[in-house]
């Protein structure tokens, strides 16, 4: 709360907020309360009976009539001389107002405070206590109470705009709601030196402000003020009352980031739901409602396509939602985007206007690379058949794409961009927005890609939304695909082969490379296209390598600098995801080594073998010959046993790796 120097002058101008008015009074020593039923305890009858709601009042015509120009008009226009009995069903304040209004006709002392000024000042407009009748009427005190003691209180304002809620439309007819709308705002935007401060600061069990903790609470002159210290207080306000101070506080030119701060604190306290978890308090769950008490959260809600299928509690929600969204500042960064996407999650769920579902995302478009892959998967509420809202991610990049287009035009936006851009790589981050959104909308496509009911077509218009200068990578493009293709086996070859056309090979790392070229998922053509693709990237690190000027120093330098360049391009779940994959090549790998030394063992045997043939003399080659083919053949059935264990892809290598048989010499004849 505030309190200005001049408060307590005021308020002892007014007698501490007690008057009365002895003109015309009856001598009485008060009003007694029986059952439900008030008395005036005075010697003469009543002639009078007022009923107010439940309340009875047994009073007198004629302090009234010398006051009131409502009971004026009542008694003397009506057809009956013997009027005893009215009955104000409509009477603004109900029957505390009432009983204050009546004291006050009797020449009683009425206390005036904060908690009841707004409701008497209605009363009082309604019964016509006005000058016309008697100098210093009702309307005349409660109307300058409220000029020169409550406008002048940061708290007693906030209090009369909260008693306001109850007293429409009279409240917003005699301008009580605004006069304290503009104090709270004129209050939050000034200077706090000079000023004694008394705000209530965050309370611990209940939502509203500790009115009698106030010496113990308020900040010394020289105590550091925070800029958020009329959060709290502001934030008990209904939403209509909140919206007019914010409106308020942005006339007056506050900053927006605080705005903006002080508009999410608001829909922690009324919306816990669009809180992450861990963020909203226990204590914060109880929030009062406009005429109940309820706690806030969708949790609890579950829409029907018709507005009437919604509960109270629901339209009351949707009610907050639509106005946050209305007041939240156009700038840039005023609010998070984790924030805009749960105001927008919430807004699709309650079924918001779509005039102000589609300005929120545009807003969300501005700052889209601020987003989380959590925040982004937004449920489908319209009954479709996928479980996310794919098309609304669609238009949320169309609207960031356009924002980009219209930054990157406009010379003052390009320079700060640059600004932003050489910042981000001193902190050394040096990805633009554009990339970081690729990445975003790659992880988005691998978690909605198990989805069997999404088509492929938006699948491939979601991918090729972004321009290929986007991607500098496309691991995660390809951690998508393979993920859709896993998810709908049954898919032709034709269309396969049209998805992977939305990746370029060219741009997958060593790992995306080796898990390709195994992808039984994927069609030949682009296994094919791969592999290519990774030898061409070979040669040209070969050819640097060679045109180098020092090769003594810098032989193997650009080899392992390209490799652990294209390793560090290489995302994280690649590199999990392919341990296996490695194994298998490590195992197939180390056979092959164990058959390379095979087959140089055969080869010295067939050596030895032919030069012993040549060293032989006798005359019956023909045992000679025997001997020789049945040391061949038997050399011939182990190697055939040792192929077929190790498997097609070993005897390939053998045959690779086999040198053809040196000629004899001799010629059999």
């Amino acid at each position: 709360m505030w309190e200005s120097e001049t408060e307590s002058v005021r308020g002892r101008e007014f007698g501490n907020g007690f008057f009365s008015s002895t003109k015309h009074g009856f001598n009485t020593d008060g009003f007694q309360l029986k059952g439900q039923s008030w008395y005036v305890a005075t010697d003469i009858p009543s002639d009078l009976l007022i009923q107010v709601g439940d309340i009875n009042f047994h009073l007198h015509k004629y302090p009234l009539l010398s006051r009131s120009g409502k009971m004026n008009r009542l008694i003397y226009d009506s057809k009956d001389p013997d009027l005893k009995r009215i009955v104000f069903e409509d009477l603004p304040g109900g029957s505390e107002a009432f009983e204050l209004a009546a004291k006050f006709c009797y020449g009683l002392a009425v206390d005036l405070t904060a908690g009841n000024i707004s409701g008497l000042r209605c009363a009082a407009e309604y019964l016509e206590m006005t000058e016309d009748l008697e100098e210093g009427n009702l309307v005349f005190k409660t109307e300058a109470f409220l000029s020169y003691v409550v406008l002048s209180s940061w708290r007693d304002s906030i209090v009369v705009l909260k008693s306001c809620e109850k007293l429409s439309p009279w409240a917003e007819n005699l301008q009580i709601a605004r006069r304290c709308s503009e104090s709270i705002a004129w209050k939050a935007c000034a200077n706090p030196k000079g000023i004694k401060w008394a705000y209530t600061g965050k309370p611990s069990n209940v939502s509203s402000p500790k009115w009698n903790d106030l010496k113990d609470s308020s900040p010394s002159r020289t105590q550091h003020v925070p800029p958020d210290w009329w959060f709290e207080d502001v934030s008990i306000l209904r939403i209509d009352h909140f919206v007019r101070v914010i409106t308020a506080i942005k006339v007056k030119g506050m900053r927006f980031e605080l705005i903006g701060a002080a508009i999410m604190h608001y829909a922690a306290k009324w919306l816990p739901c669009l809180i992450q978890d861990g963020e909203l308090q226990a204590d914060e769950m109880s929030i009062s409602s406009h005429s109940n008490s309820w706690k806030g959260g969708f949790h609890m809600i579950v829409p029907g396509t018709k507005d009437d299928n919604l509960s109270i509690q629901a339209k009351d929600q949707r009610t907050i939602v639509e106005s946050l969204i209305s007041i939240v500042p156009p700038q840039k960064d005023s609010v998070s985007c984790g924030f805009l996407l749960r105001l927008l999650r919430a807004a699709n769920m309650l079924k918001v206007a779509p005039a102000l579902v589609t300005e929120l995302e545009k807003r969300v478009g501005m700052q889209l690379e601020q987003a989380t892959l959590a925040d982004l998967l937004i449920p489908n509420y319209n009954k479709s058949e996928t479980s996310y809202d794919v098309d609304l991610v669609q238009r949320l990049l169309e609207h960031f794409l356009v924002q980009e287009q219209t930054d990157s035009s406009s010379p003052s936006q390009r320079s700060f961009s640059d600004k932003q851009m050489h910042e981000g790589t001193q902190r050394g981050n040096n990805l633009n927005p554009k990339s970081r959104v690729a990445r975003l909308v790659d992880s988005y496509l691998t978690e909605v890609s198990r989805d069997r009911n999404l088509l492929m077509t938006k699948f491939q218009v979601l991918a090729e939304a972004l321009p290929e200068s986007a991607r500098t990578c496309d691991d995660g493009l390809y951690r998508a695909i393979d993920s859709y293709l896993k998810a709908h086996p049954t898919l032709s070859e034709h269309e396969r082969k049209r998805l992977c056309r939305v990746m370029d090979c060219q741009k997958l790392s060593v790992d995306a490379c080796i898990h390709a070229a195994q992808n039984e998922r994927l069609p030949l053509r682009v296994v094919v296209q791969v592999l290519f693709s990774e030898q061409v990237k070979i040669s040209n690190t070969l050819a640097n390598a060679i045109t180098l000027k020092d090769p003594a120093e810098t032989r193997y330098q650009p080899l392992i600098t390209n490799r652990k360049t294209l390793l560090e391009g290489t995302p994280q779940s690649f590199q999990e995801g392919w341990v296996t994959a490695k194994k298998d090549i490590n195992t197939l790998k180390f056979e092959l080594d164990g058959v390379k030394s095979k087959h140089v063992e055969l080869q010295k045997e067939m050596e030895n073998l032919q030069r012993e043939f040549e060293k032989m003399s006798k005359p019956k080659p023909t045992s000679a010959w025997s001997s020789g083919w049945k040391k061949l053949g038997k050399l011939t059935k182990m190697t055939t046993v040792e192929n077929h264990d190790i498997g097609p892809k070993i005897s390939t290598t053998i045959e690779h790796f086999r040198k053809p048989p040196r000629r004899w010499r001799n010629s059999i004849s």
